[in-house]
């Protein structure tokens, strides 16, 4: 028998009972989800409703070893779409596999059916939709983790631009507080949220309070240098506020060249020379005892 031979009576096996195979199979997948909320029943219905008639007209092809043909791409792109629903809605790679993997057990009992009587048929027949399903299976959960990544580094950007709010203290005064560690990927960030808000408010002092951030090395430091440099292109001062004495000393060791800059102890001394260079007046309030 030749593979669209085994290719021609699979397609039709799975035709003619495809209401028995997919009850089978959705019951199985309900028995086997534990947490019921992620994936509501109807929409498990219709995904094997969709999965099992795309299915079948790809295995009329003839092409059972190769899911990249273009027979598959139906059901590759249903995968993805089935994939990328269930990484956004919660569930685990194990889960997600599950849905095709669970499809072998109400398949091979047709199969034994259908090929009642030809053991050598019914051998090759279960090993090629094995290795078929495995196939989709894998490239199921390859859908699942790309969009788990994409996930995860979306939210890792928000976090970044949370965690480096530019705050307006007055008319041309901006300030950005840091806390935690300054690498490369914050940088970046960092830059390109004082450089807009520079240009959104025309803020001509920005003052970079680096209180919150723990160390200060010698790649930290050049960080700072290059926002100053870049704000400075745009017309904007810059102020470093939160020099404690140990981070002072680091500097100092470090042989880190702030001449140019103006550096201040806390946010409220460099907020008071911001305001003397733009022609604020500060008077100064003293309470009685």
């Amino acid at each position: 028998m030749t593979t669209q031979d085994y290719a021609t009576r699979i397609s039709q096996l799975i035709q003619d009972h495809q209401a028995e195979i997919g009850a089978a199979w959705v019951a199985q997948l309900e028995a086997l989800t534990v947490r019921t909320n992620v994936v509501s029943r109807e929409q498990l219905r219709n995904h094997c409703q969709q999965f099992l008639s795309a299915f079948t007209n790809a295995t009329r092809s003839g092409e059972l070893q190769n899911i990249e043909h273009r027979a598959w791409d139906e059901v590759r792109d249903l995968l993805s779409e089935i994939s990328s629903a269930r990484a956004k809605n919660g569930s685990t790679p194990s889960e997600t596999a599950t849905f095709v993997f669970s499809l072998k057990q109400p398949l091979f009992a047709h199969l034994r059916a259908g090929f009642d009587g030809d053991a050598e048929a019914l051998a090759d027949a279960s090993w090629t939709i094995t290795t078929l399903l495995d196939k989709l299976g894998l490239y199921t959960i390859e859908s699942f983790q790309r969009t788990r990544d994409q996930i995860i580094v979306r939210q890792q950007q928000e976090l970044l631009e949370l965690s480096t709010p530019v705050v307006k203290l007055w008319d041309g005064i901006l300030a950005l507080p840091l806390i935690g560690t300054l690498d490369s990927a914050r940088t970046q960030v960092v830059m390109e949220n004082i450089l807009q808000k520079i240009v959104d408010t025309g803020a001509s002092i920005a003052i970079i309070d680096i209180t919150g951030v723990p160390t200060v090395d010698t790649l930290v430091a050049q960080h700072l240098m290059k926002t100053i440099a870049a704000a400075r292109l745009m017309g904007a001062d810059c102020i470093i506020s939160g020099i404690r004495p140990q981070i002072a000393q680091t500097i100092v060791h470090l042989g880190v060249n702030l001449e140019d800059v103006m550096t201040k102890a806390t946010l409220a001394d460099a907020f008071v020379v911001a305001l003397e260079r733009t022609g604020t007046a500060v008077v100064k309030s003293h309470g009685k005892a």
